[in-house]
């Protein structure tokens, strides 16, 4: 392996999100995930346009280690035993009140309690494992999508006069094949073609 790496020296440089070469512009990248994703529920599934219309405030929702409910629309945060730490219906957050008649000191009802799962990462190794009906937004890249879900939520509750079970989640992953479908790299504009580098002489 050569001691020195000069990327001047590649004719490809790719990236991932878990290995990247690049620092991301987090506030600029999280607008133009959200504003994709609302976008297509709009425009393609009919969604209220008020999701296309966001204030600053909107942002403070967003925090890593949510998970959504996907039958009722439910956001959690979860302590390390299953238990639940705080809740919101959409954007709306319970109460203490309200929270400790909704869960007490149960593990969430999507922890399955004799399964736990394990990780790499410090203080994450033996928690509960969850069922295949909830969502866990854990990285900057999914923190948007949080928000337009809280947001789809709330739309629908009002829309619906108190709507109790939700059914948009396939709507949201009809969004993700869209946004990020492999024949987007193929359009023009997108990936240079190897004649339109410049190369060093």
């Amino acid at each position: 392996m050569a001691q020195h790496f000069s990327l001047g020296a590649c004719d490809v440089v790719g990236f991932d999100l878990d290995h990247t070469l690049c620092r991301y512009n987090l506030p600029e990248s999280a607008r133009l995930i959200y504003n994709s994703f609302a976008q297509f529920l709009v425009k393609e599934k009919g969604y209220d346009e008020g999701l296309l219309t966001l204030t600053p405030e909107d942002w403070d929702f967003c925090c890593k280690g949510l998970a959504l409910d996907l039958e009722d629309g439910t956001f959690i945060k979860l302590a390390a035993d299953g238990t639940v730490l705080r809740a919101s219906h959409g954007t709306k957050m319970m109460t203490p009140e309200a929270l400790t008649e909704a869960f007490g000191k149960k593990e969430w009802r999507h922890c399955v309690s004799d399964k736990r799962c394990t990780s790499d990462k410090p203080g994450v190794s033996d928690i509960p494992c969850c069922s295949g009906k909830c969502y866990f937004y854990d990285n900057y890249f999914d923190l948007p999508g949080a928000l337009l879900c809280a947001r789809v939520v709330d739309s629908l509750t009002k829309q619906n006069r108190g709507q109790k079970t939700f059914d948009f989640w396939k709507d949201v992953v009809a969004g993700i094949q869209h946004n990020f479908k492999m024949s987007a790299f193929k359009e023009p504009g997108m990936c240079p073609s190897h004649h339109d580098r410049e190369t060093s002489p």
